[in-house]
């Protein structure tokens, strides 16, 4: 027997949560589901916990850029004890993102939602019936070459314990410059491999050489016309083949 509601939502993110919240407050009842703790892709594992190491390593790099004029001793990041206040503000989220949702009345669930048909889910065994459904889920990493579930994602980076002795980017849009200028002020030896002459589309073209051209000069290896042919570990690492 399928639980009647008006409105499923899959995905605790922000457009979910919004949409979930919206809905419930206007008299709507509303089932929130998420295979994956609540929060969402921003405030768990992307734009919130990335902007703390960005603005770290740009604290790092603007004193560094006044060594020359008497500010003395340069500071270092401790990867670690970044990586320890990033988890004190992102670990209580899926908990108090529960509470939000039962204080407002939305029911949530842990679990993967499956189509029974255009409006029938199943979600562990359970069967949802919804006049409307709203898929709020993200996206889903690109396919880049042979072997390349051996790579990370950016959310991998955002989560290292310890920051590896080198790095290769595989793609240079924002994100990729972005952790790739945190990982050379952490210390790393970085490579940003880019498929075509142009990185960050739709960026200005002025800006985006300039900012190829300082990356390169704090010792970041910017590949353009290089895409990855294959991917693969061995003992000492992951090894890519790019042309």
């Amino acid at each position: 027997m399928a639980t009647e509601v008006d409105v499923v939502v899959i995905g605790s993110g922000s457009a979910g949560t919004a949409a979930a919240m919206t809905l419930q407050k206007h008299g709507r009842s509303v089932m929130l589901i998420d295979e994956r703790p609540f929060g969402g892709t921003c405030v768990l594992r992307g734009c919130d916990p990335k902007k703390v190491l960005v603005d770290a390593a740009a604290a790092v790099d603007r004193v560094r850029c006044f060594s020359t004029l008497g500010v003395a001793a340069p500071p270092a990041l401790d990867w670690s004890a970044l990586m320890r206040f990033k988890r004190s503000f992102t670990d209580p989220v899926p908990e108090e993102r529960r509470r939000e949702y039962e204080d407002a009345g939305v029911r949530a669930l842990h679990g993967t939602a499956r189509f029974l048909d255009r409006d029938t889910l199943d979600v562990g065994g359970e069967t949802f019936r919804a006049t409307n459904v709203v898929i709020a889920s993200g996206a889903a990493p690109e396919h880049v070459a042979d072997g390349d579930d051996a790579l990370m994602t950016s959310e991998g980076f955002l989560d290292l314990d310890a920051m590896p002795e080198s790095l290769v980017f595989v793609g240079g849009g924002y994100i990729a410059f972005e952790l790739a200028h945190v990982a050379a002020r952490a210390g790393a030896r970085v490579t940003i491999l880019h498929n075509d002459s142009h990185p960050l589309h739709g960026f200005d073209a002025d800006a985006v050489a300039r900012l190829v051209d300082v990356t390169r000069e704090i010792g970041i290896d910017v590949r353009l016309d290089s895409p990855v042919a294959s991917v693969a570990r061995d003992d000492d690492g992951i090894v890519i083949a790019a042309s």
